[in-house]
């Protein structure tokens, strides 16, 4: 569906054309109006539309300023002029600024359904022609989204290489690319949201889709992998890894997770969270399952006591060390070490 601007100072012109536009065509889901040059301007940096038909002569700012200014800001915008005979030199002038259509007034049905046919079926094309395998635009986000999760500049300097070489390759065009982009920009918070660790904010809306378009989402992924930086107080290493690894090391004293998640730098509720949705495990029932395992290993060890290996993996009190290694191995540790013939 598509979205189109009228632009006419006489409201009586700028209901009918609104009218006639609306029953042109069944793709064009609906139009706009604005009365003046800089109304008209406002509304397309803060929702650009398909296509723009305006007029020329119109208080606080004319049509010929508005289209060199949509010619500076919105190249790929298709702008339709609204002239009557005696605003010919206008028109020229406006043409000069890349407006290739241009109606007459009065201005008839048959030729506003024409015009508006012939813009649309080159916006068709136009997006046939920017058709991006799905498997492509995976690749990319995969890219960008681990390049921000493990801290790797390179990565997203690759990630936005590719994606560059791929839009001139193809030839796009600014919209197209400044499209692109907007989409891959949003998809790529919301990927970083559904690991629900940190919130990410979506970017700011690319407003002048023009050719510094992959450039902002470099720099939007850039500024997003900052922010995990400062966040994981500058900790390169994956959260879960580096929990892991911490557990591993301190199996012999009672360790909390909010001890954990403020050595990683992150929320306690959020590093319980992400844990689960890494390891498919609690942080406590990692933490049991890797001093059992432990146990396990100096149990084996004939010179190793019973009370002092409790001990060791972080149990003051013994009862309770049976009663959990009982639990997890379906022996107490006296039965696990004469299962393995050993005595003592």
């Amino acid at each position: 569906m598509y979205r189109i601007l009228v632009v006419d100072d006489e409201p009586m012109i700028r209901k009918g054309l609104h009218k006639l536009i609306g029953e042109a065509d069944p793709a064009v889901c609906h139009a706009e109006t604005a009365d003046n040059g800089q109304d008209a301007l406002d509304k397309i940096a803060a929702n650009r539309p398909d296509l723009l038909f305006t007029d020329i002569k119109m208080p606080k700012m004319d049509g010929l300023e508005l289209c060199r200014q949509v010619n500076e800001r919105f190249p790929d915008l298709p702008v339709v002029i609204i002239s009557g005979y005696g605003d010919f030199e206008y028109a020229r002038q406006c043409m000069s600024f890349g407006v290739k259509e241009y109606l007459l007034k009065p201005v008839t049905k048959a030729a506003v359904s024409q015009t508006v046919a012939k813009l649309i079926a080159g916006l068709e094309a136009r997006r046939q022609a920017a058709y991006i395998p799905l498997k492509l635009t995976e690749e990319w986000l995969d890219r960008l989204q681990d390049g921000i999760w493990y801290l790797r500049l390179e990565s997203i300097k690759a990630a936005i290489m590719n994606i560059e070489q791929y839009c001139t390759l193809c030839k796009f065009d600014a919209q197209m690319v400044g499209e692109l982009m907007q989409e891959l920009s949003g998809k790529l918070a919301d990927r970083l949201n559904a690991r629900d660790v940190y919130p990410f904010e979506r970017p700011l809306r690319l407003a002048d889709r023009d050719s510094a378009a992959i450039a902002w989402l470099g720099d939007s992924a850039t500024l997003m992998m900052e922010q995990l930086r400062a966040k994981r107080k500058g900790n390169l290493k994956d959260p879960v890894e580096e929990a892991k690894s911490y557990i591993e090391q301190h199996l012999g004293r009672e360790l909390s997770l909010e001890e954990v998640a403020d050595k990683l730098g992150l929320n306690a509720s959020y590093f319980s969270q992400l844990f689960k949705q890494m390891t498919n495990e609690t942080f406590v029932q990692y933490r049991t399952k890797r001093r059992m395992e432990r146990a396990k290993r100096l149990l084996s060890m004939p010179h190793h006591k019973i009370t002092d290996v409790s001990a060791e993996v972080g149990f003051a009190d013994h009862p309770h060390f049976t009663k959990t290694f009982k639990k997890y191995s379906g022996q107490t540790p006296s039965e696990y070490r004469e299962s393995l013939g050993i005595r003592g």
